[in-house]
């Protein structure tokens, strides 16, 4: 069982299991961002153990953003850094939303090319059932003569 532990700033802190629970993701996905150096802003008490705080929650829900879209760990790491960096590092930090912009909505047009063919084969099946044959289809077809 985790307990919550509070700070006299009466900032709440949050075991990694709470953390993993409130995310949605596991422990050793946490453990795993932490190896890969995603986390450079989580505190660890002096025996190592992660201290996770409120504000946390903004930069794993952006490291989650990320991840999603498919930008690979090394990237995502790669944007960490910059913004341990400073304030000199903000237009390479929107370059690469911009990028991951660009990446997002080519997902979003290829999984359009996907649905369409979906929305075809299930076209497809209703028409089939309603005839109770697949038949209709071969009936439907226009022969092509070649020129």
């Amino acid at each position: 069982m985790h307990l919550i532990v509070y700070d006299t700033g009466n900032n709440m802190k949050y075991t990694i299991g709470q953390t993993a629970a409130r995310m949605g993701v596991t422990i050793s996905a946490l453990r795993y961002y932490d190896k890969e150096g995603l986390l450079p802003f989580v505190d660890k008490k002096e025996n190592g153990v992660r201290v996770f705080k409120d504000g946390d929650f903004q930069w794993l829900n952006v490291i989650s953003c990320m991840k999603n879209t498919g930008m690979p760990i090394k990237d995502i790491k790669k944007y960490i850094d910059l913004c341990m960096e400073g304030d000199n590092t903000l237009e390479d930090r929107l370059q690469i939303f911009q990028n991951r912009k660009d990446a997002v909505l080519k997902q979003i047009d290829d999984l359009k090319g996907l649905l369409e063919t979906i929305n075809h084969k299930i076209n497809y099946y209703e028409e089939a059932i309603m005839a109770g044959t697949e038949a209709i289809h071969k009936q439907n077809t226009v022969p092509v003569t070649a020129t």
